[in-house]
């Protein structure tokens, strides 16, 4: 069992607190406390599957509704605008296709990010979501380097504003969450939800461990690709249609 930096201090304030009241406090309450990474369950392996077919170019519904959810703005700046997910064109050169689609952090089983972190706060939750730990994060970016996909953002500039269940900060690295905060609640990622309700419905979010989800069922009766796949990442993202 471990503790975040910041449940550490916080649980460790509160202890010596209690101690200067009662000399008897035992040192098991301390081991009692869960880091948030902690409750998830390795049972499970949280994955999204996405159509490229239904993706129009001109649908932005899964952009808007990640900044919305998140608190992220622009600056005007798109070089260093943060973006947890973001839509890209791919073109066939030989053929000529067009084909449109959202690219994000692919939540790999072998994270590139977490096994260049300096610090350990990249790391990827048991159930298979990769975060950041904003405490822990010294901004040498070497996770944004590692990254194939160019999902991870840092941040310039003073952040306010925040959410309370999106922690940002200064000179910290961030990317897509899955929404884990309604990953926890049992609701999907915001970006799925607005897909569905005012996009083509492109965006299909379940647990890869369960044989019996929608996602699941899908990948293993239809063709579904995984971008980079040469790099043997076992991404959480697949994608149809590309």
């Amino acid at each position: 069992m471990s503790l975040s930096r910041r449940g550490f201090l916080g649980v460790a304030g509160a202890a010596a607190a209690g101690a200067a009241l009662s000399p008897g406090i035992r040192l098991i309450e301390l081991a009692d406390a869960r880091s948030p990474e902690e409750a998830a369950s390795a049972l499970n392996r949280w994955g999204l599957l996405i159509d490229a077919t239904k993706c129009s170019e001109g649908c932005d519904a899964c952009v808007t509704a990640c900044n919305e959810e998140h608190g992220l703005t622009s600056l005007g700046r798109p070089q260093t605008d943060a973006q947890w997910i973001r839509k890209v064109t791919l073109k066939d050169k030989q053929t000529g296709r067009v084909t449109t689609l959202p690219m994000l952090c692919m939540h790999c089983a072998e994270p590139p990010c977490v096994d260049v972190c300096p610090t350990g706060a990249s790391f990827k939750r048991a159930d298979g979501i990769v975060l950041v730990d904003k405490h822990t994060c010294i901004g040498c970016r070497y996770c944004m380097m590692a990254c194939p996909y160019k999902a991870r953002s840092f941040i310039h500039e003073d952040i306010t504003g925040q959410k309370p269940y999106a922690p940002r900060g200064k000179g910290t690295v961030e990317s897509c969450t899955l929404c884990v905060h309604r990953v926890d609640t049992d609701r999907i990622p915001a970006c799925v939800e607005a897909c569905n309700a005012d996009g083509g419905k492109a965006l299909q979010f379940g647990d890869l461990n369960d044989p019996n989800s929608k996602i699941a069922k899908r990948l293993a009766t239809e063709p579904s690709t995984q971008i980079r796949a040469d790099l043997n990442l076992n991404t959480g993202v697949r994608y149809q249609g590309i």
